[in-house]
């Protein structure tokens, strides 16, 4: 199946009541209080959804359980005073509840800004795949690069204020891998979350003429050769136009981790870009994701073709 352009909801006004959800792990709370100043800085009305803070006492690496997170994500998104969900972290546990959301509630109470990256990526999915909505890979409001980095927070702010100021996405740092030009949709996120949702619905649309966007975190030089093989094998990258690499923090040498890279995207015959500055990086990019993109890789831009929000 295609790519297809998925549907933007608006974008945000001064105001705006923004919920943030714990959907995967617990917070560190001095990160969690420090990003809620930024969001108040843009006069934003963050809400904490009720476990926000919280911590599994039986698995601690989740912030509550699965039905007490799903409840937090569904109650926050079907508040009609609320204008995006924002998650607050990653981690791991995102795909424990989406199987216990009511999608058809989610659908009645119409489109939401979501944002959120890594671990958040096959709940991104299934907002596109269910519910046919354009998201924002991008920082979590207790992440450690959002509370620290300026340029990462004025990105987030442009995207979600004045998207069309932020439609060339590149970096200082972006390199041509493979060259070329490209244009698609752009679909992906957390490699290895992708690669875990091969043979769930959320693996389908596949990436079929879309840009597919791409990075990682704490997987050495042979676990993403084992991530990137099996999207191959499975046939899911079959028919990419092209793809966007962004950092791969603690994955390793950078040099040998090209080498992966090169070695399994190379041999797609379309156009590579090379550390564009997103994902969990030391600066982080908001990148759209079930939008129409021109990638060109011998430039090192990702220019999307209309602006992320409405």
């Amino acid at each position: 199946m295609t790519a297809r352009e998925l549907a933007r909801p608006r974008r945000l006004r001064p105001g705006d009541r923004v919920a943030v959800v714990a959907t995967s792990g617990p917070v560190v709370p001095e990160r969690l209080d420090a990003g809620l100043d930024v969001l108040r800085g843009w006069d934003l009305d963050p809400v904490l959804a009720p476990h926000a803070r919280g911590t599994d006492p039986v698995l601690p690496y989740l912030a509550a359980d699965d039905a007490a997170r799903a409840r937090d994500f569904q109650q926050a998104w079907c508040d009609p005073s609320v204008a995006a969900v924002l998650c607050a972290r990653g981690g791991f546990g995102a795909q424990r509840v989406i199987d216990l959301l009511d999608w058809e509630a989610l659908r009645a109470a119409g489109p939401k800004v979501l944002v959120g990256f890594s671990d958040v990526t096959p709940l991104q999915r299934a907002v596109g795949h269910r519910l046919g909505l354009a998201s924002l890979y991008g920082p979590v409001v207790a992440g450690e690069v959002f509370v620290k980095d300026d340029p990462t927070q004025e990105h987030l702010r442009r995207t979600l204020f004045a998207p069309e100021t932020a439609r060339v996405l590149t970096c200082a740092g972006a390199r041509t891998l493979v060259p070329g030009t490209a244009r698609g949709v752009t679909v992906g996120g957390c490699c290895a979350l992708l690669a875990a949702s091969i043979g769930t619905p959320e693996a389908e649309p596949a990436p079929d003429g879309g840009i597919l966007v791409l990075e990682d975190v704490g997987e050495r030089p042979y676990r993403l050769d084992r991530i990137l093989t099996q999207l191959l094998r499975s046939g899911w990258l079959d028919g990419v136009a092209g793809v966007v690499l962004g950092s791969w923090r603690d994955c390793g040498p950078y040099d040998a981790v090209r080498d992966v890279l090169l070695d399994r995207l190379g041999g797609l015959g379309v156009p590579v870009v090379e550390e564009l500055g997103f994902g969990h990086g030391d600066s982080s990019l908001t990148v759209p994701l079930g939008l129409p993109a021109v990638l060109d890789a011998d430039a090192a831009t990702l220019t999307m073709e209309i602006p992320a929000l409405s």
